[in-house]
């Protein structure tokens, strides 16, 4: 199946976890290649009632400053997805209750695979106005 589907399959899997409060952490893994951008790692916030997360990119050269950015889950959706297939291979949800894998393969074709979880509980960011 083409990645984008299943991409599309494992982010109602996100939307779902912030929903019910049981979204703990995002990943961006495994990069193509020997790229300056190393991580990206999306976390709660604790905002009243609205769906906000901490975005954090993380680079491998001194030289590029690490970024944060406090955005909505649609903003967090399209970030993500603009960095499939251009520098990385697959995304970590972990949830209180199970851990979401997404992966692309060489043929561009998208899998997903659930695991047990690695949290017990959510941790939120802090947002700029606390």
């Amino acid at each position: 199946m083409p990645y984008q589907t299943v991409f599309d399959l494992f982010w109602d899997q996100v939307k779902e976890s912030v929903q019910e409060k049981r979204f703990a952490k995002l990943t961006m893994a495994k990069t193509i290649g020997k790229q300056n951008l190393k991580n990206v790692f999306v976390r709660p916030l604790d905002v009243d009632g609205d769906a906000r997360v901490l975005v954090k990119t993380h680079y491998r050269s001194n030289e590029t400053e690490d970024d944060e950015q406090e955005l909505s889950l649609e903003e967090a959706y399209e970030l993500v997805k603009s960095h499939l297939r251009t520098t990385f291979l697959s995304v970590l949800l972990f949830t209180t209750t199970i851990d979401v894998t997404f992966k692309i393969n060489k043929k561009g074709a998208g899998r997903i695979t659930e695991n047990l979880p690695t949290f017990r509980d959510v941790r939120y960011g802090k947002s700029d106005t606390d």
